[in-house]
């Protein structure tokens, strides 16, 4: 029945997605641009230029962070853990932002190409700092490496926002996540990128499951902690970097979905990544929809509103945390 609940929910997200904004769209007119579409009707315009490819960008950005944020806080054993803590949203973003700045394209091959190596390259740096590359990392240690490397990359945008000013227009969309441009992104790439991630992550969650029962244990049921922990940090490359590529950083998004993911299936890694999934993209879609209304007929980001949202979740996983207490 809860199950039942979250699919009826993400339906819902949905149809507000494609109905409300600016310009309210009734389903008549909705089924007209499907069926009849008609390039000189403004409302046919809306939808099938606007609306459509803001909803796959809605839902391909929040799944993917979603799966990610679930992964990232089974392998770190941290409740307060998503893909920004471990600096791969900044990875991205920074990349991305050095990129279109240097070479003045912002195209979809560009944010393709850019956006997978950098949070590939962050990845790979805080697996090596946190001792990976010895087979001995532990969840605080991998921690630690994300918070700094993340300061240290924040700090990196901030030094080229000052560095070069014809960065600072680049820098508005990618410091707060947006589904504005998804006409621009390329949608059905990172659709299938974050399928992989997703695919992957169901893969080896018995394995991710496997080491919350410590390394030792692990390695006795025939578990390789440093292989599994490496193939995590590629399901979150996969699935935050096409989280960006789409949708810019979205914050707090990985960090809220899985304990409400927790809460309605438990602790099964397999079902709570795919109640992600579905929690994720629904949220992300919902936060959009209250950013085209709060302040008509101006919009709030997306990001600006997940974060906002996210804000007194993390509060109340803070409160519930007791000290030395794992997830």
């Amino acid at each position: 029945m809860r199950f039942a609940g979250i699919v009826m929910l993400l339906i819902f997200a949905v149809a507000l997605a494609l109905a409300v904004g600016a310009r309210s769209i009734s389903p008549r007119i909705f089924l007209e641009a499907l069926t009849h579409y008609d390039q000189t009707d403004p409302a046919h315009v809306t939808v099938a230029a606007i609306r459509i490819p803001r909803l796959f960008a809605g839902l391909i950005a929040g799944a993917a962070l979603g799966v990610a944020g679930t992964v990232m806080q089974a392998i770190t054993r941290n409740p307060l853990a998503d893909p920004g803590i471990l600096g791969v949203n900044s990875g991205a973003a920074f990349a991305l932002l050095l990129g279109t700045t240097l070479l003045g394209r912002s195209d979809q091959a560009m944010v393709a190409l850019l956006t997978f190596p950098g949070a590939a390259i962050a990845s790979i740096i805080v697996f090596a700092l946190g001792g990976g590359l010895r087979g001995d990392v532990g969840p605080v240690r991998l921690t630690l490496a994300g918070a700094a490397l993340n300061a240290l990359l924040l700090s990196l945008v901030t030094a080229l926002v000052l560095v070069r000013q014809d960065s600072l227009e680049v820098f508005r969309f990618w410091v707060a996540g947006s589904l504005t441009q998804a006409t621009t992104r390329p949608l059905m790439e990172m659709a299938m990128v974050a399928s992989v991630g997703g695919l992957a992550a169901l893969a080896i969650a018995p394995q991710i499951e496997a080491l919350s029962l410590g390394s030792a244990l692990s390695r006795g049921l025939g578990t390789r902690p440093g292989r599994v922990q490496a193939g995590a940090l590629a399901v979150v490359t996969l699935t935050t970097g096409s989280a960006v590529a789409v949708a810019g950083p979205i914050a707090f998004l990985g960090l809220m979905v899985p304990p409400l993911a927790r809460l309605i299936v438990g602790h099964w890694l397999r079902m709570e990544l795919i109640v992600s999934a579905i929690l994720g993209a629904t949220i992300l879609l919902f936060a959009d929809v209250l950013g085209r209304v709060v302040m008509a007929p101006s919009e709030v980001r997306a990001g600006i509103m997940t974060a906002l949202l996210g804000g007194p979740v993390f509060l109340w996983v803070a409160r519930r945390l007791r000290p030395g207490a794992q997830s």
